[in-house]
């Protein structure tokens, strides 16, 4: 009797354990189908997905490491989010949308806790808090968690020529704007 009561009780934690995991209502998982494109966009089952407020490194652009080797900036902030993808199983909730990209917000759970994805790359320092037109963050939260990692030189703040990629894209549009006035 008490190897079945414990066989009971196993069947009950591991249901347990993956009703914790599934993706709660009006959100979904984010994985393996995920085809990513940038360290903050991906595509999925024909739709195309942003974290919201996130900036990712721009490919193209470089940072130089310790021993004086170029790196292209984008690519380590992808690889960042495929590793934070595979290695938590994070779930995503649409919550804006326009005809090319439903932006998302997305949480992992690590350790028991639930954690924001946009957070975690920030403040590892592969990501970057996303600005708006005016240059004031589209989610005040993310600014502070971008001032802590740049304190902390986590990431790609340890390299002296990361470039915000905001601040690349803001100068971008500018110059697009003065030539073609």
């Amino acid at each position: 009797m008490s190897g079945t009561g414990g066989i009971t009780v196993g069947l009950i934690l591991a249901m347990k354990a993956s009703t914790a995991f599934a993706a709660p209502a009006g959100y979904f998982d984010l994985g393996a189908r995920a085809v990513l494109e940038t360290g903050d966009t991906w595509s999925m089952n024909g739709h195309r997905y942003r974290l919201y407020g996130v900036q990712s490194c721009l490919r193209g652009t470089t940072f130089t490491n310790n021993a004086g080797k170029s790196h292209d900036c984008g690519d380590a902030s992808l690889s960042v989010l495929a590793a934070f993808i595979k290695d938590t199983h994070p779930a995503c909730a649409p919550i804006a949308e326009n005809s090319a990209v439903t932006y998302v917000v997305c949480f992992a759970v690590v350790a028991g806790q639930r954690l924001d994805l946009g957070t975690m790359m920030i403040s590892e320092g592969y990501a970057f808090a996303a600005l708006d037109a005016d240059g004031l963050p589209v989610n005040p939260a993310y600014s502070v968690a971008e001032q802590q990692a740049r304190a902390r030189r986590s990431g790609l703040w340890h390299f002296s020529d990361v470039q915000h990629p905001s601040i690349l894209l803001g100068r971008a549009a500018s110059g697009i704007q003065e030539g073609g006035q």
